[in-house]
This record gives structure tokens, sequence and C-alpha cells, in this order.
């Protein structure tokens, strides 16, 4: 009985050096795949989580410092965190809130520099438009009309069509453009939420250009 069972555990240990012999390096280098993205996973979620949680500190300093009105430290604090986390969504938080404040401090230039960066770094397609529409506000304070369209018309999400249409009103209306101001307040006004306080604005406006709202003849006749 022993000799038969060391045959059959004989005869097992064949098979099973056969088959690590022939699959063996295959299994190996999976494992290896496996656990190497295993690793590199638990690694960037772990760098993740330390960029995340430094980033948030130097937006409080930005915070902070935008609530005191202590632009210097504003200015080390918002380039410290575009310098280290630029990736981060506090990063394009802290340069929108410091264009904010340089343009309350009339330092209309760092506020276009923020702006700007925002567009071009920001990760978050929603920060973005934001930043062109507050940048289109300022190129349209200086005259700068043909810069302003460029931004208002540049893709954004579906949900700023809207707030881009308005903006694009005053633009046109700035341009003694009457018809073209009409057609973007109607397609803000049919943008926007019925409940939303900011259609009642654009409805004033297209009041005092002697336009109904809800004119579907002029708005095709517009187009």
């Amino acid at each position: 009985m022993a000799s038969h069972l060391d045959l059959e555990e004989q005869e097992q240990l064949d098979e099973l050096k056969h088959f690590w012999k022939r699959w063996g390096d295959l299994i190996t280098w999976v494992l290896i795949a496996v656990l190497g993205g295993y690793a590199a996973w638990m690694g960037w979620e772990s760098y993740s989580t330390k960029q995340s949680a430094q980033s948030a500190v130097l937006y409080d300093t930005v915070e902070r410092a935008a609530v005191s009105g202590d632009t210097a430290l504003l200015d080390r604090a918002v380039a410290d965190i575009k310098d280290k986390f630029a990736s981060t969504t506090y990063a394009q938080q802290a340069a929108l809130l410091a264009a904010r404040v340089y343009q309350d401090k009339d330092r209309k230039a760092d506020a276009k520099v923020q702006l700007t960066w925002v567009i071009d770094k920001a990760s978050d397609d929603g920060y973005k438009a934001l930043a062109r529409l507050r940048l289109a506000a300022l190129l349209i304070e200086d005259k700068a009309y043909d810069e302003a369209r460029k931004q208002l018309t540049a893709q954004t999400p579906e949900s700023f069509a809207p707030l881009m249409a308005d903006r694009l009103g005053d633009l046109a209306m700035l341009q003694t453009q009457r018809d073209e101001a009409v057609q973007q307040y109607q397609k803000a006004w049919k943008g926007l939420e019925p409940t939303a306080e900011y259609r009642r604005l654009v409805a004033v406006k297209l009041a005092a250009l002697g336009a109904d709202p809800e004119d579907k003849s002029q708005a095709e006749s517009n187009k």
C-alpha cells in the first residue's frame, strides 16, 4: 500500500513539475504584473492623498490672505500652490480666488494672469468656463472686444451656455448691434431655469430693447 501511494505521489509531483516547467514563467510574470500594478495603484493613492492634503493647507493660506487683504502673502501662497500642486482643484480654486482679490485691488493685469492660468491648466471644465466668463468681463472693460468674444465663444459645458450668451448680448450692445444682442439675450433667457433669479435680469435687458422673451417669431428672424 505504501509503495502504491508513493507511486501516486511521485506521479502527481511529476505532473506538477511538468506543469510548472511549461507554465511557471508565465504565471510568475502575471503575478509580478498584478502585484506590481497593485503596488503602483496603492502608491498613487498614497501620493494623491498626500498631494490633496498639502494643497488643502496651502489653499487655507490663500483663503486667509484673501479675507485679510494681505496681498503679499496671497502672492506667495497662490504662486506656491500653482507651482507645487498645479493639477489639484485647490490650485484652480486658489487662482480664481486670487483673481477676484486682484480685481478688487485694481490689479487687473494680475487678475488676467490668474484667470488665463485656470483656462490653460485647469482639469475641470467648469472652472475653465468660469474663468473665461470673468476674463471676458475684464476684456470688455478694456474694450478688447474681439478677445472677449473669443473667450465667450470657446467650447464650454452646456450648463454655461446661457451665461455665455448673456455676456455676448452685453458685448453686442456695447458694439451697437441690437439684433445680435436680442438674439443672445433670448438664447440666455431660454437656457436659464424658470426659477433662476438671473433670468429676470435677462428679461429686463430684453424689455429695454423692446423685445419679448417669448416672441418666437423674433427669435427665428434673428437666427
